[in-house]
């Protein structure tokens, strides 16, 4: 199995990549679903419900406001985590929430979100099913998804079709990397053989996956990210809180990488 260090780090929103940013991926598909096939015009509601781990813990985990930002066109990379509470409180109190900033119905917070405690859907434990109704109650779209961890959606109907064809519906990423490893020793013997750094030999298996300035810029983009949020929330005159400059080049790579 490969993993890239952009599969362990993302930008999103917390707490948790399967519970809040992957529910808010599901959310804004459907909504952008509902638009790209002409049928938001149609659409005067929305049901969301919340299945197995989903269900019995997405309160504690902010999956109910991942999902109303997600059904109103927010991504977990670039929503405004200051201004995402005051915005679940308007869509609760108002009764009023907007599809993708373009749309707006009629939506009760207590009826049409619904955390099931003790379901489960059949693929994965943190399922989630949303429904669009017309004005006259008729079923306009109906999707099930399920965050599989790390931020990632899968639409049910691609597992249904994967599982009809004898294959296991969720699978783990079979890229072939330059120096695959399995454990630190392993790691730690590739480092020998080579000559190569860890972080070296680490930036030749990402480069199976993206150019380097890809993931170069990747890199500095999510260090950006996690010191602007030391910033906001570490005390003042505490030693954790004083502003670091970016990291030197060559912690993301040895010279030879460079060269050339």
């Amino acid at each position: 199995m490969a993993i890239s260090v952009f599969d362990l780090f993302s930008i999103g929103i917390g707490p948790s990549s399967s519970h809040t940013v992957g529910p808010m991926r599901a959310a804004r598909m459907f909504a952008s679903r509902l638009k790209n096939e002409g049928l938001m015009a149609h659409t005067t509601a929305i049901r969301a419900e919340l299945f197995g781990s989903l269900g019995a813990t997405g309160h504690g985990h902010g999956t109910p406001k991942a999902v109303l930002l997600g059904l109103e066109g927010e991504s977990p990379r670039t929503v405004n985590v200051e201004s995402a509470d005051a915005r679940v409180e308007a869509i609760k109190s108002s009764g009023r929430l907007s599809l993708l900033g373009m749309h707006e119905i009629g939506f009760d917070f207590d009826a049409d979100l619904i955390l099931h405690r003790r379901k489960a859907l059949p693929y994965h434990a943190n399922g989630m099913t949303i429904f669009a109704y017309d004005h006259e109650g008729a079923l306009v779209l109906e999707k099930t998804y399920y965050s599989v961890g790390g931020g990632f959606v899968v639409d049910e109907t691609v597992l249904e079709q994967e599982g009809a064809e004898g294959e296991n519906p969720i699978v783990p990423d079979d890229t072939v990397l330059k120096y695959p490893f399995r454990t630190g020793d392993e790691l730690l013997r590739l480092a020998r053989e080579t000559g190569l750094s860890i972080s070296a030999l680490m930036l030749e298996n990402e480069k199976a996956w993206r150019t380097e300035e890809e993931i170069r810029e990747g890199l500095l983009d999510i260090w950006r990210v996690m010191q602007l949020r030391r910033a906001r929330h570490v005390p003042r005159g505490h030693p954790a809180g004083r502003p670091q400059g970016p990291p030197p080049r060559r912690e993301l790579g040895p010279p030879a990488a460079r060269r050339g």
